[in-house]
């Protein structure tokens, strides 16, 4: 069957990644006024900027990198392990500019108790010159983060949300605890060991508790496998999409399918085949699910529901 395959589950947030060692300091958001000097031209006081925006961070970088009057080209730089090239150069300037969202680019998020932590990695890769025979400079990594700070914690380790999104607030204000838990066989308690192998089914468990708030129904909206923290992150493969639909249950020789009937309206149990990335060697995937809630008495509709695929039907 090969060797295990070990599963991490998410709401939001996927595990803490510690970034690589480098010489620099990382560059950090901060606020004032822009960096660069009246002459574009002059070395500025400070070659890379960060913008740590709601969802996207910006980084900007003089061309001037090392304040040599030496112009890098926008070809030498990158963001990130996935080589995110610019997306603006300012010849005015002399400034080259990333722009790419929180979870692009193989960017990893640190939790801490306080903080949500995004790190990622600036690389100068010169090119040679007309002679290959010599090189005038040499490569660098400079690391780039982002502090964003944690509200309203509800994480108990990562299985469970590290922060209260915006839609689990309803009118009552009261809050909303959402889990997704890997289960045992007979759905009695939770796995204990997160490993499987080709062959195993994955019993998965989602569930949100609202102590004494009205009665509510879950739904799992979607949900993603990759192979790196974050949704977004390639290769991914969909798991649950179209606001509910297991489309996992379509492949050949698969019987995944959400359990039927619930054991309550606010939970919402489904299996899949355990599976590997092809002509990928590691072994830990993480599952990133997004969950939802409507009042108990509102019937299911085409953007909440929970719909298993019928290979006799072929819908």
């Amino acid at each position: 069957m090969g060797s295990p395959i070990r599963l991490l589950l998410a709401l939001l947030c996927a595990a803490p990644a510690a970034p690589a060692p480098s010489p620099w300091e990382p560059a950090r958001a901060a606020p004032g006024p822009r960096l660069w000097g009246d002459d574009p031209r002059s070395p500025p006081r400070s070659p890379v900027q960060v913008q740590c925006q709601e969802a996207q961070l910006v980084v900007t970088v003089h061309r001037d990198l090392f304040g040599t009057g030496r112009l890098v080209s926008a070809a030498e730089l990158s963001l990130g392990p996935a080589a995110c090239r610019p997306s603006r150069l300012d010849p005015a300037l002399n400034t080259v500019t990333f722009s790419a969202g929180l979870h692009e680019c193989g960017s990893t998020v640190q939790i801490t108790p306080d903080s949500l932590i995004y790190r990622t990695l600036l690389s100068y890769d010169p090119s040679p010159g007309s002679n290959p025979a010599i090189v005038r400079s040499n490569p660098a990594v400079i690391p780039i983060e982002c502090h964003y700070p944690r509200r309203d914690n509800v994480s108990s380790g990562s299985i469970r949300p590290t922060w209260s999104p915006f839609n689990s607030v309803l009118a009552s204000e009261e809050r909303l605890l959402f889990s997704l838990r890997l289960m045992n066989e007979d759905w009695s308690s939770e796995r204990d060991l997160s490993a499987f192998r080709l062959g195993d089914v994955l019993n998965l468990q989602a569930e949100v508790g609202a102590h004494s708030h009205v009665p509510l129904r879950l739904f799992v909206d979607s949900c993603v496998a990759s192979l790196g923290p974050g949704a977004g992150t390639e290769p991914h493969y969909a798991i649950i999409d179209f606001n509910g639909c297991l489309v996992d249950g379509r492949s050949d020789g698969t019987s995944s399918a959400f359990v039927t009937p619930r054991p309550r309206q606010d939970v919402l149990r489904f299996q899949i085949d355990a599976f590997r990335f092809a002509g990928d060697t590691r072994s830990l995937i993480y599952i990133t699910c997004h969950l939802k809630v409507t009042p108990a008495e509102q019937s299911p509709d085409a953007l909440n529901k929970a719909c298993s695929f019928s290979k006799a039907r072929n819908t």
